[in-house]
């Protein structure tokens, strides 16, 4: 192959470089991780740090490349710091990432398999049977996510109980049908620690191994909580 002309090396170093910048703000998994947690919710720094296991110091660091790569926003909001997606192509983005994660990688499957496994969580439900199963009317959709993320975006006809509240109210969910608890994604396992909960009341649950990400990469809309939102 001859190389490259002289007159269009300039437009190509320039272009990768920029395109780089997207490579080294991934390069971390801490940094992935603070980004799925802001595709759920826009969130302060001491609530991502909290989130994540990390400082608050460490957590303002990632963040701070994150914003660099155009990746997240932040504005200040009297002390503390809240950061957002940077553009709902992000999120699109961060879910493309994990899916090319999972078909390239056997280790990502294996671990995420034998983690549920150990839990006797059972098989996931997927987002086209979690699909056909809410609209045919046969369960129950249970959101166990925080509150403030059901508000920022939901599937429709979700239910909102977060986990902590989950034993203490659940006089509110329908004793004769099947409840698909949903969290955050296939990576969260709060959905599997619910459907412990209610299988140990004797209710019939499943966890959908899918979130609101998979939800909106079909295309699906979200039910919003604008009223709530703050």
């Amino acid at each position: 192959m001859p190389p490259a002309s002289p007159t269009t090396r300039p437009l190509k170093d320039a272009a990768y470089q920029q395109l780089a910048r997207i490579g080294k703000a991934l390069a971390s998994p801490k940094r992935l991780e603070l980004l799925e947690l802001l595709c759920q919710s826009p969130r302060t720094v001491e609530e991502l740090a909290a989130l994540a296991d990390l400082s608050v110091a460490n957590a303002s660091q990632h963040l701070q490349v994150l914003r660099a790569a155009r990746l997240v926003e932040a504005e200040k909001r009297g002390l503390h710091v809240s950061y957002r997606i940077g553009h709902d192509e992000v999120r699109g983005f961060v879910h493309q990432v994990r899916l090319l994660a999972e078909a390239r990688f056997a280790e990502l499957r294996e671990v995420t398999s034998e983690f549920f496994a150990r839990r006797d969580a059972g098989e996931g439900v997927g987002i086209d049977e979690l699909l056909r199963r809410v609209r045919a009317g046969e369960a129950v959709l249970l959101d166990v996510r925080p509150a403030e993320e059901y508000r920022a975006g939901h599937i429709p006809g979700a239910i909102s109980i977060p986990l902590p509240e989950l034993k203490s109210r659940l006089g509110e969910l329908p004793r004769r049908r099947e409840i698909v608890a949903y969290c955050r994604g296939p990576f969260c396992v709060m959905a599997a620690d619910a459907v412990a909960v209610l299988r140990q009341r004797g209710y019939r649950a499943g966890r959908a191994n899918a979130g609101v990400l998979d939800w909106q990469a079909r295309g699906w809309r979200l039910d919003i909580d604008r009223e709530g939102s703050p």
